[in-house]
């Protein structure tokens, strides 16, 4: 185990590195591997332990009345997920986790995290701090979400995510953690609508792409939308 790298992530953040052993075998700690593909949470499912990524990444799912899969978010190394449902025994996901690439988790036990153990462990409420950080955060990522998604036509959904990524990463060069039936779903489209739009926007010089690279040509327009985005997400998360 790197305790290192653990105490860089967000949850571990303020603790140093020969702190943690000790902190995981308060929270109960289970390190788990799994496949591309392979589900880590299903629906329905009422779970304990949140998951850390340790490498790799996870993208949380739902599904349509019509069995069409819909990726509400991604997570990647270093960041949690489930950590409302464990917090909340006995509330049923609604939820699918799933491998997005071959990835490493460690799974914590949330009401150790929640409740000061027999030891009196120090460090349960910089945890709780922490833990409380990133469900904020949680909160702000779906709220960007719903605005990418609430644009009527694909390439308005596509100049809002895809002008969001580049603003992020500083670059109108740039890559995204979605392949393309991923992105289509995160957008909530159809795939061969979303790759002939990307076509008829490579063709007028708007962007080039080639699989999860992109890199936007317009950054007058790109920074624009961004602007956008940051004031209207902000409103979302407030409401």
């Amino acid at each position: 185990m790197d305790f290192s790298f653990l105490a860089q992530t967000p949850l571990f953040r303020g603790t140093e590195p020969d702190e943690i052993k000790k902190m995981l075998d308060c929270l109960g700690a289970v390190r788990k591997q799994y496949r591309k593909d392979e589900c880590i949470y299903r629906s329905g499912d009422t779970i304990q332990s949140m998951g850390l990524i340790l490498s790799g990444g996870v993208n949380i799912e739902s599904y349509e009345f019509d069995g069409k899969k819909v990726i509400l978010s991604h997570a990647t190394e270093g960041q949690l997920f489930a950590e409302t449902y464990a917090c909340l025994q006995g509330e049923p996901l609604m939820v699918n986790v799933t491998a997005s690439e071959p990835s490493d988790i460690l799974f914590l036990n949330a009401q150790r995290m929640l409740q000061t153990c027999q030891n009196a462990c120090a460090f349960h409420t910089k945890l709780i701090e922490n833990l409380l950080t990133v469900t904020a955060q949680k909160n702000m990522n779906l709220s960007r979400r719903i605005f990418h998604t609430s644009p009527r036509t694909i390439r308005g959904r596509l100049e809002s995510y895809l002008s969001y990524e580049s603003k992020l990463q500083g670059n109108r060069d740039f890559m995204i953690p979605f392949d393309r039936q991923q992105l289509a779903d995160y957008l909530n489209v159809d795939r061969s609508a979303l790759s002939h739009e990307l076509g008829k926007m490579q063709s007028e010089g708007l962007l080039s792409s080639e699989k999860n690279h992109f890199r936007l040509a317009e950054i007058r327009k790109s920074e624009t939308l961004c602007v956008q985005i940051d004031f209207c997400t902000d409103t979302v998360g407030i409401h």
